[in-house]
C-alpha cells in the first residue's frame, strides 16, 4: 500500500471538501500545514507527497528515501526542486485548468470594487448620508462604464482568454500582449506589444506566468506610460510587479487605482509599501479558491496520484 502525505492540505480543503477518494488509494495523512524543518520527520515514509507550498529542496529530497512521486496540488511549482527530483527518478505532476472560471470572476470583482465601489457606498447609506441627503441618488465619485473602454490583458492563456470572453460581454475593448497571437487569435481581441498594451488600456490585467524573463516587468517606465484614469489589476504573480514603483505611481497619481490578489511575498510582512498606498485594493490570494475551483483541484490531484499508482503518471512538469 502506497504512503501518501499532504504536507499543506489546509488551502485546498479547509473543511468543506472530502479527503475519502484519496484516503482510498493509500495510507494517507493529511497535515493542515507543514513547517519546512518538519518536512523529513512527516514525510520520512512516504511514496507520495502532495504539497501546495511547502519547499521540496534538494536537501529535503535528500531524507525523503522512499519518495517515488511528487504532486503538487496547485498550477505553480517554483517551490519545488525540478533538477533534484529528476535526477532521483521522481516526476513531478500538477494541476492546470481548475481556476480558470474563478479566477477570471475574481478580476471583475475586483475591477467593479474599484469602478463602482459597491461596498463604499453601502457603508455610506449605513452612515446616514443617504437619509440626510435632499436627493433620491448620489455618488461618492465619478462612475466610469466599462462599455467602450479598452481592456489590457499580458498573457493570454486560459485565464486571459476568459477575462477578455467576460470583457466583451461587458462591451469592452479588447488588447493582449502574448507570446503566440496567431495561435491563439480569438474574434474581438487584437494583439499588441507591451508598451502599448500600458499606454492605450484603460484597465490593464495581469495573467503570464512569471519566469526569469518577466520578473518584475511591471516597473516605473510602464507604469508611468498608462492613462492616469487607468486600473491595474493582478491577479497572477507578484512577480511581476516591481511592487515600490507601484506604489509610487499610487502615492503620486500616476494611475487611477490598482487592486491585487498576489504579492511578492505571502503574507506580506507589516511594512509592505502597498499596503496603505492610496487607492489600492489587496486581496489575500484568493482568487483561486471558489468551492468549485478546490473540487476541481482535488479532483485533478487525486487523478495524479491514481495515475501514477497505475504507472502512468501524468501531467509531469520534470520529464
Amino acid at each position: 500500500m502506497a504512503n501518501i502525505v499532504v504536507t499543506d492540505g489546509r488551502t485546498l480543503n479547509p473543511g468543506d471538501l472530502s479527503w475519502q477518494k484519496l484516503q482510498a488509494l493509500g495510507d494517507c495523512r493529511v497535515y493542515d500545514y507543514t513547517p519546512p524543518e518538519e518536512l523529513a520527520a512527516r514525510a520520512a515514509e512516504a511514496h507520495i507527497l502532495i504539497v501546495n507550498k511547502t519547499p521540496v529542496t534538494a536537501e529535503a529530497l535528500a531524507q525523503l528515501p522512499h519518495l517515488k512521486c511528487i504532486v503538487a496540488s496547485a498550477t505553480g511549482y517554483n517551490n519545488i526542486d525540478l533538477k533534484a527530483a529528476k535526477e532521483r527518478g521522481v516526476p513531478v505532476c500538477n494541476a492546470v485548468g481548475y481556476s480558470t472560471p474563478a479566477v477570471a470572476q475574481h478580476v471583475f470583482a475586483l475591477l467593479l470594487a474599484l469602478t463602482n465601489r459597491v461596498a463604499a457606498h453601502h457603508l455610506s447609506v449605513k452612515e446616514g448620508q443617504w437619509s440626510r441627503g435632499q436627493d433620491f441618488s448620489y455618488t461618492l465619485q465619478p462612475i466610469p462604464e466599462l462599455s467602450g473602454r479598452t481592456l489590457g490583458i499580458y498573457g493570454f492563456g486560459r485565464i486571459g482568454q476568459q477575462v477578455a470572453q467576460i470583457g466583451l460581454a461587458f462591451g469592452m475593448k479588447i488588447l493582449a500582449a502574448h507570446k503566440h497571437p496567431e495561435r491563439d487569435a480569438r474574434q474581438g481581441v487584437a494583439f499588441t506589444s507591451l508598451s502599448r498594451l500600458f499606454a492605450q488600456s484603460d484597465v490593464i490585467t495581469l495573467h503570464a506566468p512569471l519566469s526569469k524573463e518577466n520578473e518584475l516587468i511591471i516597473n516605473r517606465e510602464l507604469l508611468r506610460a498608462m492613462k492616469p484614469d487607468a486600473f491595474l489589476i493582478n491577479t497572477g504573480r507578484g512577480g511581476l510587479v516591481h511592487e515600490a514603483d507601484l506604489a509610487m505611481a499610487l502615492n503620486e497619481g500616476w494611475l487611477a487605482g490598482a487592486a491585487l490578489d498576489v504579492l511578492s511575498a505571502e503574507p506580506p510582512p507589516e511594512g509592505h509599501p502597498l499596503l496603505h498606498a492610496p487607492n489600492c485594493l489587496i486581496t489575500p490570494h484568493m482568487a483561486w479558491s471558489t468551492q468549485a475551483a478546490r473540487q476541481r483541484l482535488m479532483d485533478i490531484t487525486i487523478a495524479n496520484v491514481q495515475s501514477y499508482l497505475e504507472g502512468q503518471p501524468q501531467h509531469v512538469v520534470n520529464p
